[in-house]
């Protein structure tokens, strides 16, 4: 509604951005949709209103591409195999300023916003942490000005629709094309050719060196689709460029002519299927093959287009390092080493040496994980087959890079079996972390337990050989999607307690501190979380046909499913809990709504089968009436952004509750803690900093610490020793074996069972069950005391500011990339471009 409120020239402008918006909308539901108000679907009046949008982005996005070409500043090129970007239309119109100009357009057209914006499919380019860390790095990086671009894959198919039948994840294709994509623009004079197979032959050159062709090659052609990422409150907007994958030529012509029009496409639709599906399944080899084709698509278009950008104002190539900066997002992107030095070789006629100082000084690696099945390793034969040039590189790279181990280590052989780039077991594989540590500059783990994990064990032998490129850089998330868009109630009331600043200063919430005792703030706070447990327990209802008491503590842990995340152990404490119940059913006791959410990954079958049991749990927990409202069970299918921003507003509790020393840094825990949420958890990831920044007091910690986790390896777990000494747990146990929760196939959970009790309970389930189940009570004892929860709650959103992406970046920019903030100011004038930057 415009304010009238405003003096007359204030409501004029008001006015006429009004008018200007709802002209955009039918202007784009006219000539670029064709269609009127009698024959518009619902998805095109989402498009209409998001072309709308994408234009007032559009103007600012290439003012900050003209700005970067003719200020010449040095860039950050991001490569990460996801993206987990999620919706685009509010966390645009919310860092564009203009969320209540279009909710007002579209009011006076007889629309509702927020149903527009729940129109929007997820763009699901990810599978979790990692890709949505990625795109709140984007967002940082457009808000704080950094000159930066993110580089991935444009899958057609994003990480899978998960739906729950007969309680069991069933996996759909998740087609989030089907509607068109408003926001990205495809770049058709962008493509570079990507090459696979062939083989490689030597030659002399005129001055007698020795030179080599890649020949014979099958080549795949790399198309760019952008997607232009604004910042909040101000002009830059930077991009994000995803490739798919195009045949080189349509079809064989001569097939064609024979009138065999199937093998004619054969070789068309071979080609563009490594653009087809995130992860495609690599329990298979023609899936393995997919995901390396995959990751080495990836890295030699960015990299070639990397070169490009950086031929439109340079001619020198020794230059690189001081306009280019390239962060490996995990050891997925890393055969864009090998390519950098392909290409600065064989087509740009460097020396070695010139070569791999550019590449190491221009590449810098992120480590997410210390698990060692995510640690790539690539069949040698492999790259034989596919790339075969990259082998003979990274031989290279490797013979050279021993001889400085053997300098430096004489005579300490384990070392350079330890250290090699070629694992020598009975299948001879690349090591893609040993690749990315040595040839980048820089090594960096994602919290300070994982950074310490790394240099001690994981690559102890690099850090021993060089420290100095091995540093910190904690993960963060950014506030404008995670607070200001996901939860505008508790932003609302922050705003107006303490200003809005915290938007680009996330430090400022500390002011939140002195309002934890103000009775009335905390009131308020309350209200606005009863107010988003009222949302998300209407989403319950009309999503899992079940009502839950808003009353309850909502107790979520929404994540990947993983044996090493513990979801498993959250259930043994929900039975716990769900016995002493049954053991007294008129007993006090505080009730409880325990919310899951994730997906397992296809192939992943115990993975699987505790979401079986989660589901297979409910459904004994909220049909008994002796449970009543005291205890329900919930999983939320399809976890996703979107789904995520209905939940994180509204958790009471945080389950973070990993084996500690196993997850590197996780970013739900800072996601839930910023919105008000307790945490209960593990000495684990960035639990350990969250902890110190919020206060010891207001942070619920069990369980082993990894010391104490490396320590009873040592002496050797016997998970059978808890299984005997706990009754409770030696219940819970028997009753998921004996198939309690499965009588007609009493059989179907004893795999989880075993794998606690003959497997080895490789995540110390058992180990941590007692501190777990009495951190819990202590949890219960508190809920009991609202105002104190909520003033523990108030001090857990005041100690976020540390968990910002934007410090994240502004460290990365200051102590890895070398790369300076950059103003972009408005253009008036007509533009003249010289050609994307």
């Amino acid at each position: 509604m415009m304010d009238e409120t405003l003096p007359p020239a204030e409501q004029s402008a008001e006015l006429d951005t009004l008018m200007l918006i709802i002209k955009s909308f039918l202007e784009h539901l006219e000539y670029t949709l064709g269609k009127d108000k009698y024959s518009a679907t619902r998805h095109d009046i989402f498009n209409a209103l998001a072309y709308a949008v994408r234009d007032r982005m559009v103007e600012r996005w290439l003012d900050t591409q003209q700005a970067y070409y003719n200020q010449d500043p040095k860039r950050i090129y991001y490569l990460s195999m996801e993206f987990l970007m999620g919706r685009t239309l509010e966390n645009s119109l919310v860092n564009l300023g203009l969320l209540d100009d279009f909710r007002d357009a579209m009011n006076s057209l007889g629309f509702d916003l927020d149903v527009l914006i729940d129109q929007e499919q997820d763009a699901g380019l990810g599978n979790g942490g990692l890709g949505r860390l990625a795109a709140c790095f984007l967002d940082s990086m457009a808000t704080m000005g950094i000159p930066g671009y993110g580089y991935g894959i444009r899958y057609e198919y994003g990480i899978f629709r998960q739906n729950i039948v007969d309680g069991a994840q069933v996996e759909y294709p998740d087609n989030w094309l089907r509607y068109r994509n408003p926001w990205e623009l495809d770049r058709q004079e962008h493509l570079h050719p990507v090459k696979f197979y062939g083989r490689v032959v030597e030659r002399k050159d005129a001055e007698g060196n020795t030179v080599f062709a890649w020949i014979d090659t099958e080549d795949v052609m790399a198309m760019a689709y952008d997607t232009p990422i604004p910042g909040f409150g101000t002009n830059s907007v930077n991009t994000m460029r995803l490739w798919t994958a195009k045949s080189s030529r349509d079809f064989n012509l001569t097939f064609f002519n024979e009138g065999n029009y199937i093998r004619a496409v054969e070789k068309k639709m071979m080609s563009e299927n490594i653009s087809k599906v995130l992860y495609p399944a690599d329990h298979i080899p023609e899936g393995k093959e997919l995901r390396f084709k995959q990751e080495y698509f990836l890295a030699s278009a960015t990299i070639q287009d990397v070169i490009y950008r950086f031929r439109k104002n340079h001619s020198d190539l020794r230059l690189i390092p001081d306009k280019v900066a390239i962060q490996l997002n995990d050891t997925h992107p890393s055969l864009a080493i090998p390519e950098m030095m392909r290409l600065l070789m064989d087509r740009e006629r460097l020396d070695w040496d010139t070569a791999w100082d550019i590449t190491t000084r221009t590449f810098a690696y992120t480590n997410h994980t210390i698990l060692p099945e995510a640690l790539e390793k690539w069949p040698v034969w492999f790259l034989e087959q596919i790339l075969p040039r990259h082998l003979q590189i990274i031989y290279e790279i490797n013979d050279r890079f021993l001889a400085q181990v053997r300098q430096r280590f004489p005579g300490d052989t384990g070392r350079l079996e330890r250290m090699s780039l070629v694992e020598e077991h009975w299948e001879r594989k690349i090591r893609m972390a040993h690749l990315a540590i040595v040839g980048s500059h820089s090594v960096n783990g994602v919290a300070a337990l994982h950074t310490e994990i790394l240099k001690e064990k994981v690559f102890a032998d690099f850090f021993e050989m060089w420290p100095e490129r091995f540093n910190n850089k904690t993960n963060g998330i950014t506030q404008r999607r995670w607070l200001k868009s996901a939860n505008p109630g508790q932003a609302g009331l922050i705003s107006r307690a303490i200003g809005d600043g915290w938007v680009t200063d996330l430090d400022q919430l500390r002011k939140l501190a002195d309002l934890a005792k103000d009775r009335d703030f905390i009131h308020a706070w309350q209200r606005v979380k009863q107010e988003n447990k009222t949302r998300l327990a209407d989403y319950i209802f009309r999503n899992n046909e079940l009502q839950v008491n808003v009353d309850s503590l909502f107790d979520c842990q929404v994540k990947r499913i993983h044996e090493y995340k513990r979801q498993l152990l959250n259930v043994l404490h929900v039975i716990t809990l769900y016995n002493r119940i049954k053991a007294d059913p008129t007993g006090d006791f505080v009730p409880r709504t325990v919310i899951f959410s994730g997906k397992a990954a296809p192939a992943y079958a115990l993975a699987k089968l505790i979401i079986r049991l989660i589901n297979a749990v409910g459904d004994v927990v909220n049909n008994d009436p002796d449970v009543g409202d005291r205890l329900k069970v919930v999983f939320l299918a399809n976890y996703s952004v979107s789904l995520a921003e209905k939940i994180f507003p509204a958790a009471d509790l945080s389950e973070q509750i990993s084996t500690a020393g196993t997850e590197a840094s996780g970013t739900g825990n800072m996601k839930f803690a910023l919105n008000g949420a307790l945490t209960i958890g593990t000495l684990d990831g960035a639990n350990i900093e969250i902890m110190e920044e919020v206060g010891r007091e207001n942070i619920f910690i069990f369980g082993m610490t990894a010391g104490e986790v490396d320590e009873l390896h040592r002496r050797g777990y016997d998970p059978r020793d808890y299984y005997h000494r706990i009754p409770e747990l030696k219940r819970v146990l028997d009753q998921i074996a004996e198939g309690f929760f499965s009588p007609a196939t009493p059989d179907l959970f004893r795999p989880i069972v075993d794998a606690l009790l003959n497997q080895g309970d490789n995540y110390m389930l058992l180990a941590d069950y007692a501190s777990y189940v009495a951190c819990q009570e202590e949890v219960s004892r508190l809920y009991l005391d609202p105002d104190e929860w909520a003033r523990r709650a108030i001090l857990n959103c005041a100690g976020m500011g540390k968990f910002s992406s934007d410090r994240t970046i502004a460290e990365y920019a200051r102590d890895i990339w070398g790369v300076e903030q950059m103003e972009v100011r408005p253009v008036l004038e007509f533009r003249k471009h010289d050609g994307p930057a």
